[in-house]
């Protein structure tokens, strides 16, 4: 008895085990863990940091920069060198005409960067989004395929014995065999998407493949089709124009340089050494020496500074154009979206109705074989027609069910082009049947 109360133990710690090994993931869970586990929204995070200190060095200029140092030694003869116990030195800019629009260029730069973030952000929401909705759609339908597999073989057991019986041709039989065959290959397909879908997920969120087990009725309801070709809240067109203006506040700061003076200002303090000959050479030389001052440079010609300023301007040119051009192409995918719903959207009316009707046929088909046709003349439908009925069901059920994902898909990608899909991931709807 007490051999058998340590099995029955140990088979509940091992269940409890395998059932804790697969935890339920939510689609806000999923979405919230991509967003902080995802490599892109860490790599444009790192290009913010990097923004943020690129600010704050064109700002520094201005600040003065200390060292400290020595250069202690020995001389024999004249002297060639300041051989100093210490020194200290402090050199900061004090003006250019230049700089005021180098840190306008890094300000402006640091705005793309983070406009680059929010919008690598929206395409990791859409991302884990659909790959989520995806995983949903391929386990509804691996299980409607499981279910027509039954009925695949079951409809091959009848097709056996009537044509064991004389009653049907092998052809019928061939056709049976052959439909279950398809529907084979087919949840075949479907596993492998399956896979890869749970791997894109798992890099998404940092999780295992295997430990993710989606929750169908965590998904919001798909967003209804908008209107309006509106694209001002797409992030990555405002990174663009920013990073166009960040080019272009560049380009006037290089051209500046040219034929404009430059202050610095300049301090250093140096103590040299008693023990060398600087007083044989030098008349009422002294161990402590300080100056103080601004130094002014006028550049009067410079052919590099004048051929890397005419590369800025072009490089703000092409920065400039390029926005436009991801404008001209957003605003056209969006359109091209629209379209597209409205066609999946009929599809999907359609998918439904094929859905509808195959499973009327079907009910009427088990309602004949049940209480008989009621009519003395037709023939009462067979346990062959019945399968037939669920296969096609079943058929029809699980394209249904991709036409809902590509439908959804073209919706969530048009949020995404718009600027959109995070007020549509955060909301609390609860989603479709």
């Amino acid at each position: 008895m007490r051999r058998a109360c340590q099995f029955v133990l140990l088979g509940i710690v091992s269940l409890l085990g395998e059932t804790g090994a697969h935890a339920q993931v939510s689609f806000y869970t999923a979405v919230d863990l991509a967003l902080r586990n995802s490599t892109p929204v860490r790599i444009n995070a790192a290009d913010v940091q990097h923004a943020e200190a690129a600010v704050m060095q064109s700002i520094d200029a201005y600040k003065p920069s200390f060292s400290v140092g020595s250069s202690l030694g020995y001389s024999y003869g004249f002297p060639v060198g300041q051989p100093s116990i210490y020194s200290v030195a402090a050199n900061s800019l004090a003006f250019s005409f230049s700089q005021p629009d180098y840190i306008r260029s890094a300000r402006a730069a640091l705005r793309a960067a983070q406009l680059q973030l929010k919008d690598t952000r929206q395409q990791v929401i859409l991302d884990t989004a659909l790959d989520y909705v995806q995983l949903v759609t391929v386990n509804q339908q691996m299980t409607a395929l499981d279910q027509e597999t039954s009925f695949v073989q079951r409809l091959v057991e009848i097709e056996t014995e009537r044509v064991g019986a004389g009653l049907d041709s092998k052809v019928e039989l061939t056709q049976a065999r052959l439909t279950g065959a398809q529907i084979a290959l087919r949840r075949l397909h479907l596993v492998d998407q399956g896979d890869l879908v749970r791997l894109k997920l798992a890099h998404l969120t940092g999780l295992n493949p295997g430990d993710i087990v989606s929750e169908p009725q965590t998904i919001p309801a798909p967003p209804e089709a908008a209107n309006s070709l509106e694209i001002d809240g797409n992030t990555g067109i405002q990174a663009a124009y920013a990073s166009a203006k960040s080019k272009m506040y560049n380009a006037f700061g290089d051209d500046r340089q040219n034929n404009r003076p430059t202050f610095v200002f300049g301090l250093e303090y140096n103590r040299y050494a008693k023990f060398n000959n600087y007083n044989e050479y030098y008349l009422r030389f002294q161990h402590n020496n300080f100056n103080v001052g601004v130094q002014i440079t006028l550049p009067l010609f410079d052919a590099t500074r004048t051929a890397k300023a005419k590369g800025s301007s072009a490089e703000a040119a092409q920065a400039s154009a390029q926005a436009d051009q991801l404008r001209d192409q957003t605003g056209e995918q969006v359109l091209r979206l629209q379209k597209s719903i409205a066609e999946l959207a009929a599809q999907e009316q359609v998918a439904e109705l094929q859905n509808e009707l195959s499973q009327d046929q079907l009910d009427a088909i088990t309602t004949q074989i049940r209480l008989g046709s009621g009519n003395p003349g037709a023939a009462a439908p067979l346990p062959k027609d019945e399968q037939g009925a669920r296969i096609r069901e079943r058929n029809h059920f699980v394209d249904m069910l991709e036409t809902r994902y590509q439908l959804t898909q073209a919706r969530l990608s048009l949020l995404r082009a718009m600027g959109r899909i995070e007020d549509w991931a955060k909301s609390t709807s609860a989603a479709r049947p």
